[in-house]
């Protein structure tokens, strides 16, 4: 028999977990126990070199094998490198296995990729079956409100800016100082992703001070309370961020295209985010107070022009919310900016949001064109976009809800409280929670579970309680 086609089908049973009896294999392909040998140690280099895994010799049993913990791309990979194989048969077997490490790293890439970006890879999935029903044109290019998207990217670019010159943690700093008793430092840590997260969104708010907060409770020997402090923080960021268009992304988007004023946004969701700062507040006050060391780690700031280029470019995003410049002027200004002066600023910018809300776009305008299917949504939604909007976030977060919904809807005050409550519920509610759960995941990984219960409980709560409060005010008082 060929030799690259004997090393493949060792190749193929070791990966799929079979085990190799040296009798057996040289039988059935008719080689002698040294060329079985020579076969075996070019293989086990390889797999050393490729995934870090020995080959197991059993010397009772005579026969080789894998660990069992092959992942699921090696798996895949593997599929795909037989169907190569037929054609690369009488080839070398390093060419054969060339294919396979190129297959494999193909495969370790995008798997990677779509675990890290899955919001992004279902929406882009979406808009491409909605093409199948809507042939791609020239049309596409309507669909996408490209003002919502400029305004994205500059507010991101801003606060990343501001968040690069420590300005954050500064001010964080700041109000620490004479924070003397665990409680204190809870009441601070909460409250600060709660109104920074009016301004400097969700997001920005959770990754400058869930570590913070971190090494504020490492310091004063509390990492006892790294879970509900982390839980609470969380709470904060996703219902402060609920009072302002720039607080989140689906208030941005949401804002643009209803049309609705700034102080009509503001209103409309201050009930739901004042009862949120009462309940925050009640929370931490439940847990017991104890003398701890003043004292937190210093937060130098930035250089003043790390300072300025954001405070000169986050006027110019108040300019253009308010109408006054146009967001894609906006937009272009700061892109030729960064990519001069803050190259690092930019590359820090969360692109795969804007490619979501480019590729939801995209799947709104197609879905849109189809009458059927379009009369049927707006008859469901029409009326109970609250509800809806929070069912749907709890499965594909608050911010694809937003965009789907809003092209069945034009219930623009019933989308954004439904939106933003709807980030309550789930880990992936909304989108922003992931980023405590990682910082938690990475720093204490034996409390995963513990974090996973105690923050769907939490979130169950203010849900409910917030659910309750948007019932009295539909359904009573007005």
């Amino acid at each position: 028999m060929n030799k690259s086609y004997i090393i493949l089908q060792m190749y193929d049973a070791l990966r799929l977990g079979a085990c190799i009896k040296i009798r057996d294999c040289c039988g059935v392909y008719g080689i002698s126990v040294s060329t079985f040998r020579r076969y075996m140690a070019f293989l086990r280099a390889y797999f050393s070199e490729m995934y870090g895994l020995d080959i197991v010799y059993d010397a009772c049993l005579t026969s080789y094998s894998l660990p069992a913990d092959g992942s699921v791309r090696e798996k895949l990979a593997t599929y795909f490198l037989r169907a190569c194989a037929k054609l690369l048969c009488d080839a070398p077997s390093g060419d054969i296995i060339a294919c396979g490490d190129i297959m494999n790293k193909v495969f370790s890439a995008a798997w990677r990729f779509a675990k890290r970006e899955a919001v992004l890879c279902i929406a882009v999935l979406l808009a491409v079956i909605s093409m199948c029903f809507v042939p791609p044109d020239i049309g596409y290019l309507d669909y996408i409100d490209w003002d919502t998207i400029a305004q994205l990217f500059a507010l991101m670019t801003v606060m990343k800016g501001f968040q690069s010159a420590g300005l954050f943690s500064f001010l964080a700093h700041k109000l620490l100082k004479r924070a003397c008793s665990t409680r204190k430092i809870m009441l601070v840590l909460v409250f600060l992703p709660f109104f920074f997260s009016m301004v400097a969104t969700n997001d920005v708010a959770l990754i400058t001070f869930v570590p913070f907060a971190l090494v504020v409770l490492r310091l004063s020997d509390s990492l006892r309370l790294a879970v509900p402090l982390v839980i609470l923080q969380t709470l904060a960021a996703n219902l402060g961020s609920m009072l302002t268009p720039m607080g989140n992304p689906q208030n941005l988007y949401l804002y643009a295209q209803s049309g609705m004023p700034f102080g009509e946004l503001v209103l409309t969701m201050l009930p739901y985010c004042a009862l949120s700062a009462v309940g925050l507040f009640a929370v931490v006050m439940c847990f017991r107070s104890a003398p701890v060391a003043c004292g937190v780690p210093s937060a130098p700031l930035g250089s003043v022009f790390g300072l300025v280029w954001p405070a000169v470019g986050f006027v110019l995003c108040m300019l253009a919310l308010f109408d006054i410049i146009p967001p894609l002027i906006v937009a272009a200004a700061l892109l030729v900016f960064g990519l001069i002066a803050a190259r690092g600023v930019l590359a820090k910018v969360d692109y795969s949001l804007l490619g979501t809300f480019a590729a939801l776009f995209i799947f709104i305008g197609n879905i849109g064109n189809i009458g059927p299917f379009r009369d049927f949504l707006s008859s469901v939604i029409s009326g109970r976009e609250t509800p809806v909007a929070v069912l749907a976030s709890q499965i594909i977060s608050n911010v694809p809800a937003a965009l789907l919904i809003s092209g069945f809807s034009d219930g623009w005050h019933a989308l954004v409280v439904g939106c933003n409550l709807g980030g309550l519920g789930t880990l992936i509610a909304s989108m922003a929670s992931l980023i405590s759960y990682k910082e938690i995941a990475r720093n204490f990984p034996e409390k995963r579970v513990r974090y996973l219960l105690v923050f769907t409980a939490y979130n169950a709560a203010f849900l409910a309680v917030l659910m309750g409060l948007w019932a009295l005010l539909e359904f009573v008082i007005l």
